[in-house]
């Protein structure tokens, strides 16, 4: 998987970049199609913001997330993107045709 964090009016320590790749490695685990992901983390006055897309197969999956604590708008981005890509997870499994049609038969 390809990962692009980006800073916005922030420097990007290497603490930063680790602590956002074990996030996102705790959640890209649950789905095996993420193609890459980029990560946007920027400063808006007293905000910390965090944004993520992640590309899957078919469709891309956006989320975004602010709070006073980085590491807190990273945690609160983890959530929205695993809870994302779970729902997903669970169209790409409901439409994949792994059971018959009734009145096919």
């Amino acid at each position: 998987m390809n990962l692009n964090i980006t800073g916005h009016h922030l420097e990007i320590t290497p603490a930063i970049r680790e602590y956002v790749a074990t996030k996102l490695e705790r959640v890209i685990r649950h789905f095996d199609g993420v193609t890459s992901a980029a990560v946007v983390l920027s400063v808006e006055k007293l905000r910390q913001k965090a944004e993520c897309t992640v590309h899957v197969r078919g469709r891309d999956i956006f989320a975004e997330a602010d709070d006073e604590n980085l590491y807190a708008a990273i945690d609160a981005l983890a959530d929205k993107l695993n809870r994302g890509i779970a729902k997903h997870k669970g169209k790409v499994r409901a439409h994949s045709g792994s059971e018959k049609n009734p009145a096919a038969e």
